[in-house]
């Protein structure tokens, strides 16, 4: 793997995928601290979603056992009715990768109409809620799509605004599943809410939320999320860590937050 595909690792060719129709009845499912099942699935619950805001980060990673620094940013724009967001690391000798998402915005938040994975060349996902489907340019098979589904970009900013609108529902424990999509696959995703935490950052100290995404069972190349929100910074991502694996990483720090 080359560092500046760290952050955004591709996605295996070998990975199982879900029977047709496998995602077509879930939505977002929220489970409690403790709780033994996933609550009702009912409406999708409320966002707040943050203003436009440009963050740049710094990157510190390990790719087949090289240690690497690298710079990243993240564009995040919308006018109330669509959005745009791209995340882009630039590692030194080796090159540029880059993914994005854009589409629309409802009364629950975001909904992706394409997905974008950029490095040497692009390959992408396009999402019809219409007519309950994904499909990829890479000739991967269309696969069911889930109530309140995102892609592998917009599902870090969807969480934000999931727990910026109403913090109070999602203590400590509280675990999130939902459907998150790539370029050749989507996948039921968790996520559980670690509890709050004081980061030293580089752009200072900064209060936050940890989330994280445990590798399911079965899945012996999938990655570990771990995901920090800013709880000043409109619940924005302040810090990500992507592991794989075999133990290479990536670990984004926020160093700057602009508006555009």
């Amino acid at each position: 793997m080359q560092p500046a595909a760290a952050v955004a690792p591709a996605e295996s060719e070998t990975a199982p995928r879900p029977a047709a129709g496998a995602l077509a009845d879930t939505g977002v499912e929220i489970r409690p601290p403790g709780g033994s099942g996933a609550l009702p699935l009912g409406p999708l619950p409320p966002v707040r979603l943050p203003a436009s805001a440009q963050l740049a980060f710094e990157v510190q990673g390990q790719a087949k056992r090289l240690q690497y620094h690298a710079s990243a940013e993240l564009d995040w724009r919308q006018d109330g009715a669509h959005y745009e967001a791209r995340q882009q690391i630039k590692a030194f000798l080796v090159g540029t990768r880059s993914q994005s998402s854009r589409g629309s915005i409802t009364a629950h938040g975001l909904q992706p109409e394409r997905f974008g994975d950029k490095f040497r060349s692009e390959r992408a996902a396009h999402f019809d809620f219409g007519a309950g489907q994904v499909t990829f340019s890479s000739n991967a098979p269309p696969a069911p799509l889930a109530p309140g589904a995102q892609d592998r970009l917009s599902v870090f900013l969807q969480l934000g605004a999931m727990l910026a609108a109403a913090p109070e529902r999602y203590p400590t424990g509280t675990q999130i599943t939902l459907t998150t999509v790539g370029v050749k696959s989507a996948d039921r995703w968790a996520f559980t809410v670690q509890g709050p935490e004081v980061l030293q950052l580089p752009i200072g100290e900064t209060p936050a939320l940890k989330l994280q995404r445990v590798p399911r069972e079965g899945h012996d190349y999938d990655q570990k999320a771990e995901l920090w929100l800013g709880t000043q910074l409109d619940y924005l991502p302040v810090r990500i860590r992507i592991t794989q694996a075999n133990g290479d990483f990536a670990d984004l720090k926020l160093q700057e937050r602009t508006t555009p």
